[in-house]
């Protein structure tokens, strides 16, 4: 059976081993204890879909009230199917249930970023309507070290 069913720290093994194959290097401990923190906000939830037993996708979301629009937007901060499951639709039922809780939230729109070189998920969101927008820029700051 597939569902999407809302991230819970137990899911960290599999959220860190999702988010590592889109390059991003969160361990384990650390990917339980930012599901515990976003689930506290209320403008963040997460989701899994899940068959068998397996998470086959993971989805991060955040409502966000801005300056310049007349309505909350929703933002997909994290889109990613596992790499055996693609090609399933797994990608697909994930942003479409993103749009219905942006609806239900009263979201004007839903909007994501995705890195430069990631060709084929461009053309996955192009295929299900999504259009490039804007061009995000970005500056790592250097962060005070503890201790």
């Amino acid at each position: 059976m597939i569902q999407i069913r809302a991230c819970t720290p137990e899911d960290a093994t599999a959220v860190s081993a999702l988010l590592n194959q889109l390059g991003y290097k969160v361990s384990v401990s650390q990917a339980a204890e930012h599901i515990r923190q976003l689930a506290q906000t209320g403008s963040d939830p997460i989701f899994l879909e899940v068959a068998d037993g397996q998470a086959l996708g993971l989805m991060a979301l955040h409502i966000c009230r801005m300056l310049q629009y007349t309505a909350p937007v929703m933002r997909v901060t994290v889109l990613v199917v596992d790499g055996q499951a693609r090609r399933r639709g797994i990608g697909k039922r994930l942003m479409e249930h993103a749009e219905h809780l942006a609806a239900a939230a009263g979201c004007e729109a839903v909007e994501l970023t995705s890195v430069m070189g990631r060709a084929e998920a461009h053309a996955f969101y192009r295929s299900i309507g999504y259009e490039a927008n804007s061009l995000r820029f970005r500056k790592a700051l250097d962060r005070p070290r503890s201790g």
